[in-house]
């Protein structure tokens, strides 16, 4: 009975003993074997590549490695651009103190015209009368003209019988028999302006006669075209 009851005390302790964690895993990793299988198979991968081209490194130039061909502009200026950084030569930084920039001599390009030695090496006196004579070939003198005609129907001059009159807008000058505003108001609405009614006046008999009913007081103006402006212009 002895032996029983110290049997199911150590059954009973050991269904409490809390279980012991995989030592193979770690916190937030997965399996610490399958990493080091993953690892040694990149190992392999990357030792049986060769090693990437220089370009794709870093844009300096290696010794003894071959330069890459540009095939575009752009990558033309690139690769003059690192050409000049890399000449050697030492950057010149700004500063009153260096010294002013070499004069270009005989430069092609810039006009020596101002430069009489020059001039006069390159250019005679029998040259430039030649060449005046060349300008002189080539003048085209172009004769005045008459002034054309006009076109169109030859209506009555508005300008001139602003011109001939004197009388001011509403001065009554010529009789009129049963006008009235109202009617002239309708017959001026069919015209674009009072200029265009003023010759359809003139050319209808007016200012003595109102055939087209555009005159109600007589004064030989139609649909208040007004003369003033013209006589301005004339000085009056």
């Amino acid at each position: 009975m002895r032996h029983i009851l110290g049997g199911l005390a150590l059954v009973s302790l050991a269904a409490c003993d809390p279980t012991v964690p995989d030592s193979a895993a770690g916190v937030g990793f997965g399996d610490y074997n399958e990493y080091q299988r993953d690892q040694a198979s990149r190992e392999a991968a990357l030792n049986g590549q060769p090693l990437p081209a220089a370009t794709a490194v870093s844009s300096e130039t290696l010794a003894g490695a071959p330069a890459a061909t540009p095939t575009s502009d752009a990558e033309q200026l690139a690769a003059d651009a690192a050409a000049a950084l890399n000449s050697g030569e030492a950057p010149v930084n700004a500063d009153p103190s260096n010294p002013a920039p070499a004069v270009a001599v005989n430069a092609s390009g810039i006009s020596d015209e101002n430069n009489f030695d020059n001039v006069s090496s390159l250019r005679t006196i029998e040259s430039d009368k030649q060449r005046i004579a060349q300008n002189r070939a080539q003048y085209q003198v172009v004769e005045p003209t008459a002034l054309p005609s006009r076109t169109g129907s030859e209506g009555p001059n508005i300008v001139a019988y602003a011109l001939q009159t004197s009388h001011p807008v509403g001065a009554q000058m010529h009789k009129r028999f049963a006008a009235s505003q109202a009617r002239a108001d309708r017959n001026c609405a069919k015209y674009a302006s009072p200029d265009q009614a003023q010759s359809a006046f003139l050319a209808k008999g007016g200012p003595a006669k109102d055939r087209l009913g555009i005159d109600p007081d007589g004064d030989g103006y139609a649909c208040r075209w007004d003369p003033s402006p013209f006589r301005k212009v004339n000085g009056g």
